[in-house]
């Protein structure tokens, strides 16, 4: 297989970047406005409503295998991910609407079960179908590893720019358009719009490869037709794979954590929930390590670049954790510009990372999984980011939450700051762990080597 090898222009990897923009409004949306919207718009009890966004996500993430065994067996005009990418934005799109419009007519028990249908419907199967097919993408339209790490920085760009839409234009957004259920309904409707326009573009801009079969050792054939559970228990048993999922479980908890708890800590520990704009411009700066993670990687390879941004990432994270408790906004602002960067790395590697864990798959079994191999990615983020939503609505409910208030009580107030920035650190430490033991692209470089040897 020719690496070297350029298979996407710049305008199809821009392309291509702008499916992250799309899906990200839902994403943002859903995991930084629901818990507020729920319990100080529609009255819910934000306990209540964790323990429903926790059991939806643990049905969520047993449906990520199978949408990716699915598109592993797919096979169309469009390709393999291309069908379930375009097609699972309108559906997405309608309940990302419904979640926002909930009729206030309704009983408060009718209204927590209309949330859970269209939450875990949204989530569970239109959510996953399009990320994992987006994510699965990266390896169908290029074999080439530099090609794969730049699409990863592409839509992470991508995802930060509406990050920062999201975080600064939504409340806003809400009083602008009625305020209340009616504001927070428009506002939920326009996302809808952007989700569609900007995934048709992604899906519809690139094209995936015809399917090319590494050389293989004498004796060794890939099956014709492998079963689930087969398949299921060949990546269970890749160890890349259960820490590349942990990773995954660890990142979106934490930044489920931040993004659900956010708009309590600037309302409430600050004062202005505007400025929570300012400190979402901060991962602007992610951009820089996005742009100059291709040419590192390509230098000292993923393990130790990934291995080494994380180290400092852990260190600015225990800086913040002090700035969170002062509540210096100067010192949080400059903390997250420096962790944005740093962070960046491992952010544009994560598709690439997949890629080679799939590599490493196929190299040891012969065996192309590449679908559900990629499920882990949708698995991390819909169950670590259910948990950190959960996690936020449990502790804020059992240390006396007052919906609406004007003033918390002292034991909200410190859990408001140890939600932010205290578990994020713990987890942040954890992530550095798992990738110490992630060596898969110096695995697979030996592996390939055996590989040719034995052939010739």
């Amino acid at each position: 297989m020719n690496c070297e090898k350029k298979y996407l222009s710049f305008t199809k990897k821009l392309a291509y970047g702008t499916g992250d923009f799309a899906s990200n409004f839902f994403y943002m949306m859903v995991s930084s406005f629901t818990m507020i919207y729920l319990s100080d718009t529609i009255g819910m009890n934000v306990g209540i409503v964790g323990t429903l966004i926790m059991v939806s996500k643990v049905l969520d993430g047993i449906t990520d295998v199978f949408f990716g065994r699915m598109i592993d067996k797919t096979h169309t005009k469009m390709g393999k991910a291309r069908p379930w990418m375009f097609y699972s934005a309108f559906p997405l799109a309608l309940c990302l609407i419904l979640m926002f419009a909930i009729p206030q007519s309704m009983s408060r028990t009718l209204q927590y079960a209309y949330f859970f249908v269209i939450y875990t419907a949204a989530n569970a199967l239109f959510y996953t179908a399009n990320n994992i097919s987006f994510a699965t993408l990266s390896a169908l339209i290029t074999r080439n590893e530099s090609e794969r790490v730049s699409l990863g920085s592409f839509r992470y760009i991508f995802a930060v720019a509406s990050s920062i839409l999201v975080m600064s234009l939504t409340m806003k957004g809400v009083a602008a358009m009625g305020g209340g259920t009616v504001g927070w309904r428009n506002v939920a409707l326009l996302y809808a719009v952007i989700l569609v326009a900007f995934n048709s573009l992604a899906s519809l801009s690139v094209k995936e490869l015809p399917s090319e079969e590494e050389p293989v050792s004498q004796g060794e054939s890939e099956a014709k037709d492998e079963s689930f559970f087969h398949a299921l228990g060949t990546i269970l048993r890749n160890r890349y794979y259960l820490l590349l999922l942990a990773i995954y479980l660890l990142f979106y908890t934490s930044s489920s954590l931040g993004t659900s708890i956010n708009v309590y800590y600037f309302q409430y520990v600050i004062g202005n929930t505007e400025i929570m704009g300012v400190l979402s411009m901060a991962s602007m700066v992610m951009m820089i390590g996005l742009i100059f993670n291709p040419a590192l990687v390509k230098k000292f390879g993923m393990y130790r670049v990934n291995l080494t941004s994380y180290l400092v990432t852990s260190a600015l994270s225990l800086a913040m954790l002090f700035a969170a408790f002062s509540a210096n906004l100067p010192g949080l602002i400059a903390i997250s510009f420096a962790r944005g960067i740093s962070s960046a790395f491992l952010i544009g590697s994560l598709n690439a990372l997949v890629a080679e864990v799939a590599q490493n798959s196929y190299l040891k079994s012969g065996k192309h999984n590449e679908g559900m191999m990629f499920s882990c990615s949708s698995i991390g983020m819909k169950v670590g980011g259910g948990i950190g939503v959960a996690l936020t609505g449990w502790i804020l409910s059992a240390v006396g939450y007052e919906n609406g208030a004007a003033v918390q009580p002292a034991p909200v107030m410190f859990a408001i700051k140890f939600i932010f920035a205290g578990i994020p650190l713990i987890l942040t430490l954890l992530i550095t762990l798992c990738l110490y033991g992630m060596r898969v692209d110096r695995e697979n470089e030996a592996l390939r080597a055996a590989r040719e040897a034995a052939i010739r």
